[in-house]
């Protein structure tokens, strides 16, 4: 059966990464992507020049009626979906909760919370076998700050990510039956451009001795654990969760 992923988020960083490893391992790719086209044109022709079948797609994960015509469109050009990888995600300034805005909070939790509720029910209307589907595998992109709060920085994105976790438990439980299993990565310190986002680029360099490892890791070292969830090595697998961290 062919397989068949859509990764949000997948122009940049961790979704990249997991773009061209899944292309890699025969999937054929869906590289959403909410504002920087270019970058995902570039993965998606890093995938095709390989000889792999990718596409790119404007969505954002936050707008339902976006997300219903992401999957329509790899409904029409890619075929059934067997695999979703839920990274898209943002963080906003480091500061403390005390000087954080309503708004603030509404953005991050509509894209990191929202957006992976919306994408996880569009995937389960398709992969579910009370659908007539074939099953598949959905991976949650969750951070280590869902454990360690990420105090003075960014408490809100460290909730977004426990509420993450959470919805990772209860879906996993609500469609096993259904042929579908779902399970979460957590990343440590990850040297992306997402620190930018926070005001702080180098932030690797400040935070990395905190890690046992004694470095960053790399965006293909998580991309490399997603795609074991996603693969029938984790057959048996379902609610569980890949702390790729360096030991922290």
């Amino acid at each position: 059966m062919k397989q068949v992923a859509i990764i949000t988020g997948g122009g940049r960083g961790i979704g990249a990464a997991t773009s061209l490893l899944a292309a890699q391992r025969g999937y054929a790719v869906c590289v959403n992507y909410h504002q920087n086209q270019t970058a995902a044109n570039d993965v998606v022709s890093k995938i095709q020049d390989s000889g792999g079948e990718a596409i790119a797609v404007q969505a954002d994960v936050s707008v339902e009626a976006d997300v219903e015509r992401l999957f329509q469109t790899v409904d029409a050009q890619l075929g059934v979906l067997t695999a979703l990888v839920n990274n898209a995600g943002i963080l906003e300034q480091q500061m403390k909760v005390e000087a954080m805005s309503l708004d603030r909070w509404k953005r991050v939790f509509a894209t990191n919370v929202f957006g992976s509720f919306l994408c996880a029910q569009a995937a389960i209307q398709r992969m579910s076998a009370q659908h007539g589907g074939w099953g598949g595998a959905i991976v949650n992109v969750s951070s280590l700050a869902a454990r360690a709060g990420s105090p003075g920085e960014y408490v809100d994105y460290a909730a977004s990510k426990g509420a993450l976790d959470t919805f990772t438990i209860g879906l996993a439980k609500e469609v096993a039956e259904e042929g579908i299993r779902v399970n979460a990565v957590r990343p440590g310190f990850i040297d992306t451009a997402m620190h930018a986002s926070g005001g702080e680029p180098n932030r690797i360099d400040r935070v990395k001795g905190q890690v046992p490892l004694k470095r960053g890791g790399t965006a293909k070292e998580v991309a490399n654990a997603i795609l074991w969830l996603l693969s029938e090595e984790a057959s048996y697998t379902t609610g569980g969760f890949i702390d790729v961290a360096g030991g922290r």
